[in-house]
């Protein structure tokens, strides 16, 4: 399948020829049946004679560009109904009936807030013309309507409010919230791309616009990707920040599958300066080695690493509740445990070159000895909660 993507350099561009590339570029089970053959990228400086080019040998049109903040806002006309108008020309003149996906946006709902918007009526107009496209040549099409968007390479003070927030936040600038219960919808960006994919195979999500509201049916004029996410300003500079400071504090986010907060997570982290990209951790060192905690989660307990100097011996406690895991991964030596109620007494040997998990179960008081008599003992300990020093679960007892 030959692809044309208009507005390839935009964020929803660059984030869907990414994905088609990996597709192109690794087959996998995925997206079974569909074959990405060539790309065909099309940005602000393309030829038209090229665009003309590309119309004939395309199999499926992505029309993703669009000028949302102009400074003129008769730029909008250009930029949105133009542009779109010779699109849909091209296809027309060589004779080409491909499916047409349209960018368009919630604002052309023109309804509530977005009432007289010039945005939404230059994407109104874009999406009256590409229905009549399909009317006239035969053509599917299919019309997004996006909510405001979110992830990875989206421009700050352009693209989205999440986009500006966490570029500033990642760099230590001011944020300034004026309506903190202010309510947005949010879609994030990867799962557009397979709502768009959806749309290659022809199996969108159709639905009618009430007000704002897309309301789903199988009849529908428009397409809609119905997973997105609802969230205050407020709520959403919280979290943000909470992910800003996870250096400090190594606590990660409850982030189960599908959530906000794993996918705005995932969002902060790409806008890391490189300076950011790393930070320091606080060892606890003493002549028996060190300890340094590396990450912590309310929901998944805390990971640690731990070095044991050559011949010493660590732990000799056990717990109530709190269950450990430890992997070494570098040296050599001996785990050693005993059930506290009189078992006997379980070794374990253990070497970074042959990787293993070692469980910790409550009630069994344990030790880690270093064999070697030369390598440091290195190894990687996950525990079910973080160390809260009121309440530490730990007792002293010999193995």
């Amino acid at each position: 399948m030959n692809i044309l993507i208009t507005g390839a350099g935009g964020f929803v561009g660059r984030n869907l020829a990414a994905v088609l590339a990996s597709l192109r570029d690794v087959s996998g089970p995925a997206r079974p049946g569909l074959t990405v053959d060539s790309l065909m990228l099309c940005h602000r400086d393309t030829d038209p004679a090229q665009l003309a080019q590309y119309c004939r040998q395309a199999d499926f049109v992505f029309h993703l560009a669009g000028v949302n903040r102009p400074e003129d806002p008769g730029e909008f006309t250009a930029g949105n109904v133009d542009l779109t108008a010779t699109l849909l020309a091209a296809l027309r003149d060589c004779g080409n009936p491909c499916p047409v996906m349209l960018a368009s946006s919630v604002q052309a709902t023109l309804a509530g807030r977005y009432a007289g918007s010039a945005y939404g009526e230059s994407k109104r107009a874009a999406e009256e013309l590409v229905f009549a496209h399909g009317r006239e040549t035969g053509a599917p099409v299919y019309v997004f309507r996006f909510p405001n968007l979110f992830g990875k390479w989206g421009r700050p003070d352009y693209n989205s409010v999440v986009a500006t927030f966490c570029y500033r936040l990642s760099r230590g600038m001011p944020v300034t919230v004026h309506d903190g219960a202010a309510e947005l919808e949010l879609l994030y960006i990867d799962d557009l791309c397979d709502g768009m994919l959806d749309a290659l195979a022809g199996r969108v999500v159709r639905c009618d616009f009430d007000g704002v509201r897309p309301i789903c049916r199988a009849d529908g004029r428009f397409c809609t990707v119905p997973l997105t996410h609802r969230v205050t300003l407020d709520r959403l500079l919280s979290l943000l920040c909470s992910f800003r400071d996870q250096p400090s504090t190594l606590l990660l986010p409850d982030m189960p599958a599908g959530s906000l907060e794993k996918k705005l997570y995932a969002t902060y982290v790409s806008y890391l300066p490189p300076e950011a990209m790393v930070y320091s951790l606080t060892p606890h060192a003493d002549a028996r080695g060190s300890f340094t905690e590396l990450l912590r989660s309310g929901y998944a307990g805390q990971v640690s690493l731990n070095v044991t100097k050559p011949g010493v011996t660590k732990g000799g406690h056990w717990h109530h509740t709190k269950w450990e895991i430890f992997m070494v991964v570098a040296g050599s030596g001996r785990i050693d445990m005993r059930r506290i109620d009189g078992g006997e007494v379980l070794h374990f040997d253990v070497r970074g070159d042959r990787p293993q998990a070692v469980q910790i179960p409550p009630g069994y008081t344990h030790t880690i000895t270093n064999t070697s008599g030369t390598e440091d003992l290195i190894t990687v300990m996950w525990a079910n909660e973080t160390y809260d020093p009121a309440r530490t679960d730990t007792y002293r007892e010999e193995v």
